[in-house]
């Protein structure tokens, strides 16, 4: 997001912002509030991607003034917190666990990926610090649940966690460049000539061999399983 003004030097307040009503305790009921204003801004950021997302263009979306936004998302950071916890909505937090618990990351992986491809500029904005509002502490109790029989400590549960979230977020990021180089066919077809010409050198034997082994499936969907299988079925639960 561009065009706003910037985080204060501590940063999003996760009290003020998650524990604290948005609505005035006095006067007349806006016309808008938070979850309006989160929502313009999500979408927004689907059709135009993040960089698009301003505090102008929101208000336009809402049709409010600019520095009455200002009360409900003081900066750009609290608005993409905002975003973030709005999409993570979308998440079902209610599905049982079958109590084997490399088969339910996986599953709660696989809800991550469709969520982060239905908004692309996800994987962007969990690239930093973020704190987790109630709908990201829902999803989090459910993996949680989900790492249970592991018998890991709490702090191996959240890393675990994280490591997740973030293997998911790269492949998706991923994915996303990939499709953008299948649109271009002439690009995908420079591409291959150069690897051809770089394994043919003799510089590069590994290379050359690993090119010229049998090839797996391409589609996204055995790819993500392919990689996700290798995450989780090795990790250890001593």
């Amino acid at each position: 997001m561009s065009g706003d003004r910037g985080a204060g030097a501590t940063g999003v307040d996760p009290q003020q912002l998650w524990l604290t009503s948005d609505q005035p305790r006095r006067g007349r009921r806006p016309a808008y509030d938070r979850a309006m204003i989160t929502a313009a801004a999500v979408a927004l950021a689907d059709a135009e991607g993040l960089d698009a997302v301003t505090m102008r263009k929101v208000a336009a979306q809402v049709g409010a003034g600019v520095m009455s936004l200002y009360s409900y998302a003081p900066d750009k950071e609290a608005l993409l917190e905002l975003m973030v916890d709005h999409v993570s909505g979308e998440l079902p937090t209610t599905l049982p666990s079958t109590g084997d618990w490399r088969a339910d990351l996986k599953a709660i992986a696989r809800l991550q990926r469709a969520l982060m491809l239905r908004h692309p500029w996800l994987p962007a904005a969990l690239s930093t610090r973020r704190t987790p509002g109630p709908h990201t502490l829902a999803f989090l109790e459910h993996a949680l649940a989900a790492l249970r029989p592991t018998g890991l400590d709490g702090a191996a549960k959240l890393e675990i966690f994280a490591q997740l979230t973030a293997f998911v977020a790269g492949h998706v990021s991923y994915e996303i460049a990939q499709a953008a180089v299948s649109r271009s066919p002439d690009r995908a077809a420079a591409e291959a000539r150069y690897l051809a010409a770089v394994a043919a050198d003799g510089e590069h034997p590994e290379l050359a061999e690993a090119l010229a082994a049998p090839g797996r499936p391409l589609g996204p969907e055995d790819t993500f399983t392919r990689f996700l299988n290798r995450l989780i079925d090795g990790l250890d639960s001593d």
